[in-house]
């Protein structure tokens, strides 16, 4: 092979040391290129990011200032009564398992069963003959005593006069006085035995002790009873009748001080279910000593029962009213939200920049009282004002809405006739408690605070 010093080439034509050391220079220009091209690319992604995400801010933005559809209900102010609530025991005012006094063979039923009785209504019959022969036996004796206390009155007499004459010696006068004495002694019981046999007697006629409804008889005629043993029926006084219900001992003072002064408390009875209201009566008393197991103390209260709508063992609701609120700001229960800053509820307005929309502002609320879907605000919200009680979900401060009216308000139905709705008595400002109903139950949504 031969080299030529002027080309800078081989005879065989391989590339010289100079062709080689230029090569060097083009590899970090196309490296140089590629990652210009891609910075290119990496900046058109993040343009292209940054403006998906503007067109969301954007479409967000229009979302926001979209009027949001909310129902609303006004503020209502109205009388409200404020009570606390209670699961009671209907019980008979008086209750009487009536007996026999006297043995015997049960002769006649004279009463059906479930009927009314009057107080001394004659309601069954023991055989009374063995009684009457009694009677007669001891009517008997005394008619033989009076004739023996006779005959010792006349020997007495003849016996002082002949002593006076001096016949007969003191001792004669003296027994003769001392047997009628005893004759006298006599007849006292004799007149005792017949009292006690005329009650026996009486006795034979079992008679209604109270007036009430008589039960199912629990002996057929012909058996044989026992005095003061065997059960025959059972009679309950239901008009009036009376209710038993504990209340916590925390709640008790207040129940004493408005039984104190004011003497008469409405006790209204509902339904098990709590809903249908039933009668109205009035407290009588609380007992004289709490429960130390429980924490509560009873109290009854007595209802007239003139339609006989309680029964002896039923379970009501009673709802002891407390107090009369005459102008009390009720509003939906769902209206009432939570937040970081408290409680509060979206209350409606014009908008101020035009004055044909609405917008919605946040009211911080102070409760008082809850019930089931109404509560009693103390202060936050004005009569005339109207809470937004369905699509709180999305809403802010001064956001535009859309108004509607429920077809079905939240405002609750006045449980009794004229009283509005009632609720649950608790000092202002307490969270909420359930009610002992609720304790008890679990079954009702009292709240109080």
């Amino acid at each position: 092979m031969s080299l030529d010093l002027n080309s800078g080439h081989s005879s065989d034509g391989s590339i010289s040391h100079d062709q080689h050391k230029g090569g060097h220079w083009l590899r970090p220009v196309i490296y140089l290129l590629l990652l210009a091209l891609f910075a290119f690319l990496g900046w058109r992604i993040y343009q292209n990011r940054l403006a998906k995400e503007r067109a969301e801010e954007a479409s967000s933005a229009v979302l926001l200032n979209r009027p949001t559809p909310v129902s609303v209900v006004p503020v209502e102010q109205k009388p409200m009564p404020i009570y606390l609530t209670a699961l009671g025991t209907v019980t008979p005012y008086y209750s009487v398992t009536v007996k026999a006094r006297v043995n015997g063979q049960l002769d006649a039923v004279k009463f059906i069963e479930g009927q009314q009785v009057s107080e001394g209504q004659t309601i069954m019959v023991v055989d009374p003959r063995p009684y009457k022969a009694a009677l007669d036996q001891a009517k008997g004796n005394l008619a033989h005593d009076e004739a023996l206390l006779k005959n010792a009155q006349a020997e007495y007499a003849r016996y002082k006069a002949l002593y006076q004459a001096g016949v007969v010696s003191k001792e004669t006068l003296d027994a003769d006085e001392s047997a009628e004495g005893q004759y006298v002694g006599a007849i006292e019981a004799d007149k005792a035995a017949i009292e006690t046999a005329q009650l026996s007697l009486d006795w034979c006629y079992i008679k209604a002790p109270i007036r009430g409804r008589i039960g199912l008889r629990l002996v057929d005629p012909g058996n044989i009873i026992t005095a003061n043993t065997t059960n025959l029926v059972v009679i309950n006084q239901i008009q009036p009748i009376a209710v038993y219900f504990t209340l916590p001992e925390n709640q008790l003072p207040q129940v004493l001080h408005k039984l104190a002064n004011d003497r008469k408390l409405q006790a209204d009875a509902y339904d098990r279910s709590d809903t249908q209201h039933i009668t109205t009566g009035e407290l009588l008393t609380a007992d004289n000593q709490i429960d130390t197991t429980t924490g509560t103390d009873k109290l009854k209260a007595v209802f007239d029962n003139k339609d006989l709508q309680l029964f002896p063992n039923q379970f009501v609701n009673i709802h002891l009213v407390l107090e009369e609120r005459p102008d009390a700001l009720v509003i939906p229960s769902a209206a009432i939200q939570t937040g970081s800053q408290g409680t509060f509820v979206w209350v409606t307005a014009p908008d101020p920049k035009d004055p044909t929309k609405t917008i919605v502002r946040r009211k911080s609320v102070k409760i008082a009282l809850a019930e089931g879907q109404q509560t009693i605000l103390d202060s936050g919200v004005d009569s005339t004002d109207k809470v937004v009680v369905d699509g709180t979900e999305r809403l802010r401060d001064e956001a535009p809405v859309t108004v509607s009216t429920p077809r079905h308000s939240t405002q609750g139905t006045t449980s009794a006739p004229g009283s509005g709705n009632p609720f649950n008595a608790a000092p202002a400002g307490n969270a909420p408690l359930t009610s002992p109903r609720q304790s008890s139950s679990q079954s009702s949504g009292r709240r109080q605070r």
